[in-house]
């Protein structure tokens, strides 16, 4: 199988979502040891924003493309065949300003494509992705899981997955990270323990 890690999180060693997104990663390979892993770094490696020279060079044959229209054309074709190669993905996903990372968004754009990922038709919006398995790490400083303000953070993410066909979703959680050192230690254990007892119980 092919898993594809998607990291985000702009604060390197430090990052919480880093860390439990590894172990994912780590756990499923345990559990299948076949799988052949590809890292995106999207803070690292950031994809730039969805712009009109996206768009522009999607609309113009490769001949007639400049040099700035042919990144942007080999970025989005690189970054799609990526995702639609994937059997599963695990999506690092910190909360900042009650939303996922600009730096994810970007990756999102580059993957919901009309035709490719979804489609529309006489009876509405058809996700052509189903069949993948998604593991979203979900972090953040506050307690947002199931309130207003967590609306554009993991119900995004899975409003935009499920938009895509994708409805094998599961969420490791560690929020009120910010509340203090027991606080986060309960969170990051509770999150720890998902993933070394309950996600791959089955394999």
């Amino acid at each position: 199988m092919k898993l594809l890690h998607i990291d985000s999180s702009i604060l390197g060693d430090n990052s919480a979502s880093r860390q439990l997104s590894s172990q994912v990663v780590k756990a499923w390979q345990a559990a299948e040891p076949s799988a052949v892993v590809t890292h995106r770094d999207l803070a690292a490696d950031a994809i730039s924003h969805f712009s009109s020279t996206t768009l522009v060079a999607a609309g113009t044959t490769a001949e007639l493309r400049n040099a700035a229209q042919q990144h942007e054309a080999e970025l989005s074709a690189s970054t799609l065949a990526e995702f639609i190669a994937a059997d599963a993905v695990v999506i690092a996903a910190p909360m900042y300003n009650f939303t996922v990372p600009t730096q994810l968004k970007a990756w999102i754009d580059r993957v919901a494509v009309a035709g490719q990922t979804f489609r529309y038709t006489e009876a509405g919006p058809e996700g052509l992705c189903g069949g993948k398995k998604v593991v979203i790490v979900s972090t953040s400083g506050g307690i947002h899981a199931g309130q207003a303000s967590g609306i554009a953070h993991e119900e995004y993410l899975k409003l935009v997955l499920g938009f895509l066909g994708i409805t094998d979703i599961e969420i490791v959680r560690a929020e009120g990270l910010a509340y203090g050192d027991e606080v986060r230690n309960n969170a990051m254990t509770a999150a720890q323990a998902k993933i070394s007892e309950q996600l791959f119980a089955a394999a």
